[in-house]
């Protein structure tokens, strides 16, 4: 393994975690990078069962570990004060839910050197809970890939790229406070993220599947089948980050402009297609301004290039039916 000077700060934000954390934080202090170079932080964000304690016995136990306690903010918040408190060349992001293998940061730091790069993405897998691999979210390359901030931003209005902090290493002084997590918000990793590209300088893709995602029902975005009126506020989130990426494309990527437009009209379909029959009233404004949205652009709709056929064909009948559309779609699928 080659020689290393940079420092990696591994930031873990954790709230009521108490079976999980143990195993996501022995993971990083596993890895096989050099111990003085590897700062693991904890942010417990006001854990109200044995989280806090069972991180404040991590650190006892590891000399590289440390612990912050604060009141419940969200993981966004959390996050920051890892931030601000980490003294890494490199910063890094594990979920409480997830675990890396003991090569991850090793791998990415040799490609940060070898590259010259600001961020450098490791690939990731989907574990089910009862432990079978899922379908990878986001494939793969086939070998260590070099792109550019743009190349990257394409592929994330395109649902092909990865938005997510927690497979990258990313230039700490990249973090300025006018760059940092939104705290209050879901999709924070790819509000961040759009934003982040503006200043880096390239981004490595590695192949190997290192950083492993536990697919947790109930979690934070994700929604449990038995709860037919549970609606993941991320769903609103990923709608008003979608007007965010435009916006930031009229501005400095004119060239991608279409292609952000499509993300727009994409998030709000998968909106329409995801909320409860029973909050799509009168009354629920944001449901109203999105079923409005696709109405007004039915002709920018029609003529996107980058929708399929079929996403055009449910944005049209959306338009002019959303809630019968969603009752035949969810007697469809059964839900």
């Amino acid at each position: 393994m080659p020689d290393h000077n940079q420092k990696i700060s591994v930031i873990i934000p954790a709230y009521n975690i108490e079976k999980l954390i143990r195993k996501c934080v022995e993971s990083c202090v596993s890895q096989d990078y050099p111990k003085e170079l590897l700062e693991i932080i904890i942010v417990d964000d006001g854990s109200t069962d044995s989280t806090g304690s069972i991180c404040d016995e991590l650190a006892e136990e590891n000399s590289n570990v440390k612990v912050f306690h604060k009141e419940n903010g969200g993981s966004s918040s959390a996050r920051n004060l890892g931030i601000r408190n980490a003294t890494g060349d490199y910063l890094g992001f594990v979920d409480s839910d997830d675990y890396i293998d003991p090569r991850m940061y090793s791998t990415m730091m040799d490609c940060a050197v070898k590259y010259d790069a600001d961020m450098v993405q490791i690939s990731r897998d989907e574990i089910s809970e009862d432990g079978t691999k899922l379908p990878d979210v986001v494939i793969p390359p086939s070998f260590i890939t070099e792109i550019t901030p743009v190349e990257h931003l394409r592929t994330l209005l395109s649902h092909t790229g990865d938005a997510s902090f927690c497979t990258k290493i990313t230039k700490r002084s990249l973090f300025t406070e006018d760059c940092l997590f939104p705290e209050g918000a879901l999709n924070e990793d790819f509000y961040l993220m759009i934003h982040m590209l503006e200043k880096v300088n390239k981004l490595v893709i590695i192949p190997d599947q290192y950083y492993h995602v536990f697919y947790r029902l109930g979690s934070n975005s994700r929604k449990n089948k038995d709860d037919k009126d549970y609606f993941p506020s991320v769903f609103t989130d990923i709608v008003v980050n979608a007007d965010v990426a435009e916006k930031l494309c009229r501005d400095n990527h004119p060239e991608l402009l279409e292609l952000a437009e499509r993300f727009g009209f994409y998030q709000r379909l998968d909106y329409l297609l995801h909320i409860p029959i029973s909050k799509m009233t009168k009354d629920n404004s944001f449901y109203c301004q999105v079923a409005e949205y696709i109405r007004h652009n039915r002709k920018k709709i029609k003529s996107n290039r980058y929708l399929t056929r079929k996403q055009k064909a449910y944005l049209e009948l959306l338009s002019f039916n959303p809630i019968f559309v969603r009752k035949v779609h969810a007697r469809i699928r059964g839900l």
